[in-house]
């Protein structure tokens, strides 16, 4: 029994190429929690680094609350505060110790949040610091008639950055705090990077694509020109390397990604990641050997090994050169997977990643212009639902699960390619998911094929409006006004005619 490695790279893309970001601003704009005001803030993430008897130590990041003034958003206007714990812990009663503008550590629970800030208030404090009784952090939003005349911030922690603080100070060590909520930069150059990444393999992969089909077209008019038999057997040979995709294929699709959306955010968990980055590996050795082996036959030295093939059971005809190289490349995802949580792994990730698009984008194909519309507008109607999940997850938990820093794609789903911030003060990185660039990367493909099927120059084809629109709006109206929208639409190839079929003028009768 052998396996189809293409069909089993297409399914494996289908599901990897959900849209599978993480959380990605240190703002949460929340228009289901009641606003009014004294209670209008958005729950922004807040730095809260410590000092342990004058010594810089750790830096957590809590979560504001819907009341209170607003943050300092520079380290160098937050000033550094000596921190108490509260007594009683859960400040809902005035304070035993004297408090005289220290920020009070108080524990979640026996009243509500803007109660524990007025109290912290009018004892003294400068600022009020929550510790949740989890790991995640709870939105404090305020009551319908509690008091929000609050003049001072109100930020919750994590448990288990709380409970450190709070064994500190109760072994008599002294604590101090700055909060501060600095704000992101509108862009930095990680994106940049990325998008040129983005845009660079769809090029690459555009390429290769065209020139495999130019390669298969020139073969099969030498066949038609000697008239050979082998003609219909070389085609079909041919063909079996590509996997066409359809509309059911693209429908099939959304409802394909959308479930495993839904699955994801009930799954997640440790397990489940570990099961996608497998996934991941496995599709990223396919896509590095191909990639490897395709690069080293343009030299003559390696030529003759990608040209002579061994029969493995299990996996049919393999090239000497394949088997050369997938030693190399099965250790470098295993590595990679073993040392993923280090910070320059991103490296590694970004070239598994990119080979598996360019691999993707040389093996599945998109027939014909009806067949990419389609695609796309699947790809926008998966969009808007993974919008909505999205929206309806987070409110329905009122938890922000990512407030341990926005690292976004750090530590995680494997299916992205990323760049780590430069100009950030939260770090994190840029990303972008294997959808957004293989769904828009077949259509940019296809316009380079029919281009080079035709003969068309840069000037007079399509791909150069493809890639720049990416997408297919302008595509539609030059072909329209070339005349040459029904070939794309339906054939998506110029017809090649039997040069030994020579046809006739019909003679007219008298």
């Amino acid at each position: 029994m052998e396996i189809n490695w293409d069909v089993f790279i297409v399914i494996l893309v289908v599901v990897l190429s959900a849209r599978l970001g993480s959380a990605g601003d240190i703002v949460h704009i929340d228009n289901v929690a009641p606003k009014r005001p004294g209670c209008s803030n958005n729950f922004v993430l807040v730095k809260v680094p410590t000092w342990i008897e004058g010594l810089e130590d750790n830096e957590y990041v809590g979560v504001g609350a819907r009341f209170g003034p607003t943050l300092e958003s520079k380290e160098k206007h937050a000033s550094h505060t000596k921190l108490a714990l509260a007594d009683p812990p859960h400040c809902c009663s005035k304070p035993r110790n004297k408090l005289t503008g220290e920020v009070i550590l108080v524990h979640r629970g026996n009243c509500s949040f803007t109660v524990k800030a007025n109290v912290a208030e009018e004892a003294g404090a400068s600022a009020i610091l929550i510790i949740n009784n989890q790991t995640e952090l709870f939105k404090m939003v305020c009551e319908s008639d509690a008091d929000v005349n609050i003049k001072i911030p109100a930020v919750m922690l994590p448990q288990d950055a709380g409970s450190r603080l709070e064994k500190y100070i109760t072994n008599n060590t002294m604590v101090s705090v700055a909060l501060y909520s600095p704000k992101r930069p509108a862009v930095d150059i990680a994106e940049v990077f990325l998008w040129l990444m983005a845009v660079g393999t769809i090029l690459c992969a555009s390429y290769w694509s065209a020139w495999t089909a130019r390669e298969v077209a020139i073969e099969q008019e030498k066949l038609l020109k000697d008239a050979s038999e082998e003609f219909l057997q070389v085609g079909a040979a041919g063909s079996s390397g590509f996997v066409d995709i359809n509309t059911t294929s693209a429908i099939l699709f959304v409802v394909i990604a959308s479930c495993f959306l839904v699955m994801l955010y009930k799954l997640m968990s440790f397990w489940f990641v570990e099961v996608l980055v497998v996934l991941f590996c496995i599709g990223g050795v396919e896509g590095l050997q191909t990639c490897l082996g395709a690069l080293l036959a343009c030299f003559r030295w390696f030529r003759r090994y990608a040209e002579s093939f061994i029969k493995v059971p299990f996996f049919g005809a393999v090239s000497h050169l394949t088997l050369a190289v997938c030693p190399f490349c099965i250790t470098f995802a295993v590595v990679w997977a073993v040392y993923r949580r280090i910070s320059f792994a991103w490296i590694g990730q970004d070239i598994l990643g990119i080979a598996l698009i360019i691999t993707v984008l040389q093996i599945v194909r998109v027939p014909n212009l009806k067949v990419g519309t389609v695609l796309l507008g699947c790809a926008f109607l998966y969009d808007i639902f993974w919008v909505f999940v999205s929206k309806w997850w987070f409110h329905e938990s009122v938890m922000i699960v990512v407030a341990r820093g926005d690292k976004s794609g750090e530590d995680g789903i494997p299916m992205l390619l990323k760049i780590p911030r430069m100009f950030d003060p939260w770090g994190g990185y840029s990303v972008i998911g294997f959808g957004d660039i293989i769904l828009p990367g077949l259509v940019v493909a296809f316009s380079l094929r029919y281009d080079w099927m035709t003969k068309k120059s840069l000037r007079a084809g399509y791909f150069v409006w493809a890639m720049t629109a990416y997408g297919l709006g302008t595509l539609i109206t030059l072909g329209k006004k070339r005349g040459d929208l029904t070939t794309l639409w339906t054939r998506g190839e110029p017809e090649r005619p039997c040069p030994h079929v020579q046809l006739q003028p019909l003679e007219q009768k008298e």
